[in-house]
C-alpha cells in the first residue's frame, strides 16, 4: 500500500513576522521537514498543499505577497506537486483526491499548519474518504483563539484537537519517522 506525505498550508504567514504567525510554528515546521526528508530519501511520494485566499478582504495567505509561499523549510522541490486550495479542506474544490488515486496512495501521512483550521479539515475529510491517516502531532501547529471572553493559549488549542483527531488517524511523533 503506497503511503504519501500531504504537507498542509506551511505558509510564511503562519510565522513570524507573517500576517497570522501561529504558536510554535518553526518547531513544527522543523519537524515537519524531518518526515519531509524521510518521504524524499525513500522515494515516497509528497504533495504539498498551499492556502490562497483571493478575496478583497483577505486577512492573509493574499496572492503575490511573501506570506502565501511555503516556507523554505519544506519547500518543494522540482517534482513534488503543490495543490492550491481556496477552503480549509484540501480535498474540496481540488484534485486531490485524484492525485492520490493515481499514487494508488491509501494512507497518508498529514503534517502542517493550522492544527484547527486545515489539518483538522482535511484529516476528517481523508478519513470520510476511506484513506488510512497518520498525523505527525508535533510536525503541527495552532494559533492562539479566544471564545466567549477566554483565552485559549495555542499549545492548548493544539492538544485539544490532535486529542479529537485521535478518533480519525493515527497520531505519531515525527521521532517515529
Amino acid at each position: 500500500m503506497t503511503r504519501a506525505l500531504v504537507i498542509v498550508d506551511i505558509q510564511n504567514d503562519y510565522f513570524p513576522g507573517g500576517a497570522y504567525p501561529l504558536v510554535g510554528p518553526e518547531a513544527a515546521a522543523e519537524a515537519a521537514a524531518r518526515v519531509l526528508a524521510a518521504f524524499r530519501s525513500s522515494g515516497a511520494p509528497v504533495i504539498h498543499i498551499q492556502h490562497v485566499w483571493d478575496a478583497p478582504d483577505a486577512a492573509f495567505m493574499r496572492p503575490g505577497t511573501r506570506g502565501v509561499e511555503i516556507n523554505a523549510s519544506v519547500a518543494p522541490e522540482a517534482d513534488e506537486p503543490v495543490v492550491q486550495k481556496t477552503e480549509p479542506n484540501a480535498f474540496l474544490g481540488t484534485d486531490l483526491a485524484e492525485r492520490l488515486e493515481t499514487l494508488g496512495a491509501e494512507r497518508i501521512v498529514v503534517v502542517g499548519m493550522m492544527t484547527s483550521m486545515c489539518v483538522d479539515s482535511t484529516v476528517r475529510a481523508a478519513a470520510e474518504r476511506g484513506l488510512a491517516v497518520q498525523l505527525v502531532h508535533d510536525a503541527c501547529a495552532a494559533p492562539d483563539l479566544e471564545f466567549g471572553g477566554v483565552a485559549v493559549p495555542g499549545a492548548q488549542v493544539h492538544a485539544a484537537f490532535i486529542a479529537a483527531l485521535g478518533d480519525f488517524a493515527e497520531v505519531l511523533a515525527s521521532a517515529d519517522f
